[in-house]
């Protein structure tokens, strides 16, 4: 577990502190693996259970444990290919390096997440309850889509910072700014499948509260969001 010392470090990674972050990346690593995957748990853990909580305080409990693993999952993905990616790329930073990096940033993306937490756990209290229709309600479709724009900027926060360390390693923006790209394409495609295989968030009234869903496996994430987004706007 990380020391408090270390969890004082927390407001360090969010300011993005460049040159502090560089510093970082060499060892000891296991106490900044620790720290930023506890910042994980917290944040998205946090954002998970206000969701959840739309529907039964054991969705609530559900959604907590999937959020972080889903970062957790999605970080993990992309370090085996990233780190692959930046030698090829050219980078100059090890595998070791690398895979701190993208866990780094996601420690990011969870803590903007726990930031946020209180305005959906409001944004929740005040909706209307679950009702067995809710797919066409414009209520779930909008929180839906609001929950996929909060996740969207916490991303792009996290990876703002990231490119300026990326900078810092690779000596100059235009191959920085090449191996986020790469970096993204993997996360968002990972990332939005892990999310859709995880389902449910909310859970169908009709249903009793399930970790998963029997069909987990089936469609992919695309189509269920533009599937939602038609229903707020074609009745």
């Amino acid at each position: 577990m990380p020391t408090i010392s270390q969890l004082r470090e927390v407001p360090v990674l969010l300011r993005g502190d460049a040159e502090k972050l560089r510093d970082w990346l060499t060892p000891p690593l296991a106490a900044r693996v620790a720290l930023y995957s506890v910042v994980i748990a917290v944040g998205a853990g946090l954002y998970g259970a206000a969701i959840g909580s739309w529907r039964s305080p054991l969705m609530a409990l559900f959604v907590a444990t999937k959020f972080p693993l889903i970062l957790l999952l999605t970080a993990l993905g992309n370090a085996l290919l990233n780190g692959m990616l930046a030698q090829l790329i050219g980078l100059g930073a090890s595998f070791r390096q690398v895979s701190l990096a993208i866990l780094m940033s996601f420690a990011i993306t969870a803590a903007i997440l726990g930031a946020f937490s209180p305005i959906v756990y409001f944004a929740v209290l005040n909706l209307p309850p679950l009702s067995p229709d809710y797919h066409n309600g414009t209520a779930y479709g909008l929180l839906l889509v609001s929950q996929v724009a909060i996740i969207a900027f916490a991303g792009i926060a996290a990876n703002v910072r990231l490119l300026q360390l990326l900078q810092k390693l690779s000596g100059g923006k235009a191959l920085a700014l090449k191996v986020l790209i790469a970096w993204l394409a993997g996360n968002l495609l990972l990332g939005m499948q892990l999310t859709w295989i995880l389902r449910p968030f909310f859970g169908n009234p009709d249903l009793p509260v399930q970790f998963l869903r029997a069909g987990a496996f089936q469609g992919n994430f695309i189509e269920g969001l533009f599937g939602v987004i038609r229903s707020l706007f074609i009745r």
